[in-house]
């Protein structure tokens, strides 16, 4: 009976884990979307958002605290609480990201965007094609696809140099455009350390799974 009371408490951890997954994606996705649109409202409707995905994460640490403190885990089990408390602080990091570019687009306003002369969107995608992988992978226990997630991060760091050179190459030949053009640096960098924290959870899981430290980056 308590082992059942202490999978069932690791579960509901688990789930607000997920819960926050799932937020972040839905926050990236709507800020890519005002960036694409130009539009102010679901720029808006991002950044108001966050307090919901913040609040998870200082659910999941007291709720981590509270287990260690009262089931006093050992070994595997441990490495599982602190591997999701490590976990969670990623994904409310990467939230901020998806904050920070709908601050970037509000910065741009309504002009004529040269963002299609980049590969962001392909970077936002392979980044959150990565976080849904790392999360499948702490759930399913799966290493094989742990270290995948962080092979697919060569792939936004390789988008991120050839988009920084685009932009500033444009930069040198439009001045004009100097406002847009760095926000679109700005959020170059956002989705570059998305991936970096990705990988930080991929990491976690093989840490949990097999007991020692991995670089995947």
């Amino acid at each position: 009976m308590i082992r059942e009371n202490f999978e069932k408490n690791m579960l509901e951890l688990q789930n607000k884990m997920v819960k926050m997954v799932d937020l972040t994606v839905i926050a990236t996705e709507k800020a890519f979307k005002a960036l694409q649109e130009q539009d102010m409202t679901v720029a808006l409707d991002v950044i108001e958002g966050d307090a919901y995905i913040d609040e998870l994460e200082n659910e999941i640490n007291q709720m981590a605290i509270w287990l260690m403190a009262k089931e006093q885990p050992v070994a595997r089990d441990l490495r599982r609480i602190v591997s999701m408390i490590k976990m969670s602080s990623d994904i409310e990091r990467i939230a901020d990201f998806a904050v920070n570019t709908a601050k970037a687009t509000i910065k741009i306003s309504k002009t004529e965007s040269v963002i299609s002369k980049t590969s962001l969107f392909e970077m936002k995608n392979i980044s959150m094609d990565m976080l849904k992988k790392a999360m499948k992978a702490f759930i399913e226990e799966d290493i094989a696809l742990a270290k995948a997630v962080g092979e697919l991060d060569d792939k936004v760091d390789e988008k991120n140099h050839q988009n920084y050179a685009v932009l500033t190459n444009y930069l040198s030949e439009h001045p004009q455009d100097t406002e847009q053009v760095v926000q679109l640096l700005f959020i170059n960098r956002f989705v570059e350390r998305t991936a970096d924290h990705i990988t930080n959870m991929a990491e976690s899981t093989a840490y949990f799974i097999k007991g020692q430290l991995f670089d995947l980056n």
